[in-house]
């Protein structure tokens, strides 16, 4: 961070509480937790939120419909989830130009 000449946002993508401390530890701004069950999000939080409460926590990963509300009950700042193009159904059509 100290060898960045200018402000930008640092994002790390974690997969572990380990992971976790080391985004700590270099001083991230955002956190992703990807593909990480609700208790361990849950504990995951809590542990951010203790450490430094201005990082912004992100889920990701198996976010559907269906978990959206368990996900967002962890205390988690921002959810982002690939559903809406991976569960979509595609219309395929071409156009021919003469």
């Amino acid at each position: 961070r100290q060898r960045i000449p200018y402000p930008l946002t640092i994002e790390v993508e974690t997969e572990s509480l380990e992971q976790v401390e080391e985004a700590l530890k270099y001083q991230a701004d955002i956190i992703m937790l990807d593909n990480m069950k609700p208790n361990m999000m849950r504990e995951a939080v809590e542990v951010i939120r203790q450490h430094n409460n201005k990082v912004k926590i992100e889920a990701s990963g198996n976010v559907t419909l269906e978990t959206i509300r368990t996900i967002a009950e962890t205390g988690v700042d921002y959810i982002s989830s690939s559903a809406p193009i991976t569960q979509s159904k595609w219309l395929d059509l071409s156009m021919k130009i003469n």
